[in-house]
């Protein structure tokens, strides 16, 4: 008894067990439980039975104290001659009556073609409506409401999506496609994640996750492995649904939003209505069944249901159905269930059908920006809303950067157009529009000559902190390709090199990208290195600040005030001067000095930098051959320095430097680093440092394809194979760790790397990386 009537949730969903070793066992069952009433179901027997036992237990009590009380005003001492706990058990038992019928209606709610058809003269009468140009829907969406969604959407990157509709066949043929169903779920996940770190949480786990439908058991399944074991032509749709420990496999009231994948829905909307009309009806067909299985629930949720949003695609286009209404006012006739459901949709329910719009482009990628996904995220954010309420940043909040971004985009324009003619000696002159043809004269070209100053070997500079004024001398002028730095020495101890970057001047007001990258290097990096002397961090792998603060000139400075600048060009320009100095991996690989011990020896000086790092929950997120050096200091064995903090991240809402390259496959795709990320871009550097090919790669998805085929030919680790056995099984744990939440066991590789150090002659040396 128990086995069958478990075949019955409490929202009235059919439970049936996708383990099960006898599928043909529950599909006999599942076929009697949904049928149309032709058979009926030894479930539906049972509970029979158990509602006729319950319900002469409850008459004999009633019976009996009818008998034995008597009648009057000392009936169970109540005054009016009615028992209150009779009353009350009354009530219980009609209140469970209701709820009794209203599974058994949803039991039977089942054909969305008989739902469609008892709305056939409906819909006729609302497209009537449509065809005199007066909308048959309203929207769910005012345009207004999407400009301002789309203008706090605009510092939000989604993630690349990894599988995309095939649109090469979406109009040819009516066969729903797997790759179809499978981008779906990957738009849909991606939806829904990047909304809820954007508006709602960036640390705690996302607590939605995406299934598709199988539509003979009304199930939830993966949609990877519906098709794998081939019930691709049973999907009917796609859901995202809220995380339940309980209900692993899907409740029908954890549903947030479900998407209906159907071909040519763009097609339909613009030339046959009619068959339109059956798409909107099997659309109010899935909300309703929503709605009453959360009327059902016990778990109250979603508060605040009482409307469902249902996502119309293809694999090009997409749209939004909003279907909104109290099912309480539904009649609840068991034996006329689609009369009553078409009845309530017509006369208290609320309907709205958003445009058709591209979401997809020809290529299958999706089109973040237009106003086709644009509904379908404004939809999802009023979804996760119902679940979660208001959000912490509120679209008013993200949209009102709208101004500043703008601005600073057609700064970073104009920018780009005095970089037009070669080396931007000649700039493009910014000027009102006018027809005619304007003569430039050569005063107007003003290039103002303390930005292109640079300082050179030999010279010195003076250095004021809010406590201090020093001395240092430049010694030499380093670049790395990137942008110009320097080895200096200070003047009261010249046998100590540091290493000195110059920021940019702050008359450069203008944001240019190398002014950026300048940032990064000078201010950004002394906060960091100023957090970790904060924290106590103490490893001779890690950096040392030695000082920063603002050049100052020699004589008197004119300046107006304490904090600003007078006319000399380097007046006030931002300094930092960290130590030790040595030479880079990069100019190592050059002159063939990058060996395998010296792989070896860096790994491990690397990892114990980024161990102490992480102690702290500091991460470095730009690892690259010019920010690791190799520090000599006569006989001690040489050792390595990680440096070039200036992307590191101290929080969740930092974001890593992007190299095609050396940057993770996390990074590379969310614009976040996991906690394997550093360890992932040790690995690509220790592979290209020690021979590995370089490939050519210009763009995100061809740095992607290349690690994953790296990656799954085990190419990265049959060259670092070649290097040392050690380095391949760091690899390889790297690989497993790639993209996963769970934390890199520094500890273990840093024994297993210091016994394949050779200390050859230097002497015996006291390790404190821990």
């Amino acid at each position: 008894m128990l086995e069958n009537d478990d075949l019955v949730d409490d929202d009235g969903s059919i439970e049936v067990d996708p383990a099960s070793p006898s599928p043909r066992f529950h599909t006999q069952k599942l076929k009697s439980a949904v049928g149309s009433g032709a058979k009926k179901a030894k479930a539906p027997a049972f509970r029979k039975k158990a509602d006729a036992d319950r319900n002469a237990y409850l008459a004999a009590r009633f019976d009996s104290h009818d008998s034995d009380a008597g009648s009057g005003p000392e009936r169970f001492g109540s005054p009016d001659g009615e028992s209150v706990d009779s009353g009350t058990k009354k009530s219980s038992a009609s209140s469970s009556g209701r709820r009794q019928n209203r599974k058994e209606f949803l039991h039977k709610f089942v054909d969305s073609e008989m739902l469609t058809a008892n709305l056939e003269d409906w819909f006729t009468e609302v497209t009537e409506k449509s065809a005199h140009k007066t909308p048959a829907f309203s929207v769910p969406f005012e345009l207004i409401d999407l400009q301002k969604f789309d203008y706090a959407l605009e510092g939000i990157s989604f993630q690349q999506l990894m599988r995309m509709p095939n649109a090469v066949y979406a109009s040819t043929s009516s066969a729903v496609e797997a790759t179809a169903y499978l981008a779906v779920e990957d738009f849909l996940h991606t939806s829904v994640k990047g909304l809820w770190e954007a508006f709602w949480s960036q640390h705690g786990p996302m607590p939605f996750y995406v299934a598709s439908l199988y539509g003979e058991n009304l199930k939830f399944y993966q949609a990877e492995k519906a098709i794998a074991s081939g019930k691709l032509e049973g999907l009917c749709a796609t859901a995202v649904l809220l995380k339940n420990p309980r209900h692993p496999h899907g409740k029908w009231d954890d549903i947030l939003e479900i998407a209906l994948l159907r071909p040519d829905i763009e097609s339909l909307a613009m030339e046959d209505q009619n068959s339109f009309s059956s798409v909107i009806g099997e659309a109010v067909f899935f909300a309703v069944r929503v709605l009453i299985s959360r009327s059902l629930s016990r778990s109250n949720l979603l508060p605040n249901a009482d409307s469902v949003f249902v996502l119309l695609v293809d694999s090009q286009h997409g749209g939004v159905v909003k279907v909104e209404g109290d099912v309480n006012k539904l009649e609840y006739n068991v034996n006329n269930v689609y009369g009553c459901a078409a009845e309530w949709i017509k006369n208290y329910s609320q309907i709205a059908v958003s445009p058709i719009d591209r979401i997809w482009n020809k290529l299958g990628n999706a089109n973040w920006g237009d106003i086709g996904a644009l509904q379908i995220l404004f939809a999802t954010f009023h979804c996760i809303t119902q679940y979660a309420g208001m959000p912490k940043h509120s679209i008013e909040d993200l949209a009102a950067d709208h101004s500043s971004r703008l601005h600073t985009r057609r700064t970073e324009r104009q920018m780009g157009d005095t970089r037009v003619n070669g080396n931007g000696l000649f700039p493009l002159q910014q000027r009102s529009i006018s027809p005619e043809i304007v003569e430039v004269h050569d005063e107007s070209i003003n290039m103002e000559s303390e930005k292109s100053i640079k300082l050179e070997a030999g010279s010195a500079i003076l250095v004021e902190d809010s406590n201090w004024q020093k001395g240092y001398q430049i010694n030499e002028v380093m670049n790395d390709g990137e942008f110009t730095y320097y080895v200096a020495t200070p003047v009261e101890d010249p046998g100590t090199a540091l290493f000195l970057y110059v920021g940019s001047h702050p008359s450069q007001l203008e944001p240019a990208w190398e002014d950026m990258k300048l940032w990064y290097q000078v201010q950004r990096q002394t906060k960091v290195l100023t957090v970790m002397k904060q924290k106590g961090l103490s490893d001779r792998y890690l950096p040392q600040l030695v000082a920063s603060g603002r050049i100052v000139h020699p004589g008197q400075c004119r300046r107006a005030n304490s904090g600003g600048n007078c006319h000399y060009p380097l007046c006030g320009t931002p300094i930092l001067l960290i130590s030790p100095s040595g030479n880079t991996v990069a100019e190592m690989v050059r002159g063939g000095q990058f060996g395998t011990d010296e792989a070896i020896r860096c790994c491990h000086d690397c990892l114990s930098a980024l161990s102490t790092a992480a102690a702290v929950g500091i991460r470095h997120g730009d690892i690259r051959p010019e920010n690791i050096i190799c520090v000599r200091s006569g006989l001690r064995p040489p050792y390595y320095v990680l440096i070039g903090w200036g992307h590191a991240i101290l929080e969740e809402r930092d974001r890593p430097a992007m190299n095609l390259h050396f940057s993770s496959t996390y990074a590379l795709q969310e614009g976040k680093l996991c906690s394997a990320s550093d360890a992932e871009s040790l690995v690509y550097l220790l592979y290209f440092s020690t021979g590995g090919d370089l490939p050519h790669l210009d763009s995100v998805e061809g740095a992607l394809q290349w690690r994953e085929n790296s990656w799954s030919k085990r190419l990265i680790q049959q060259k670092l194979g070649d290097i040392s056995a050690v380095l391949k099984a760091f690899a390889d744990y790297v690989d497993s760790l790639c993209g996963t939440p769970y934390p890199m066991d520094y500890g273990i590789w840093l024994r297993r790397l210091r016994r394949h150090i050779h200390e050859e002659d230097y002497g015996k040396e006291i390790d404190t990386s821990g």
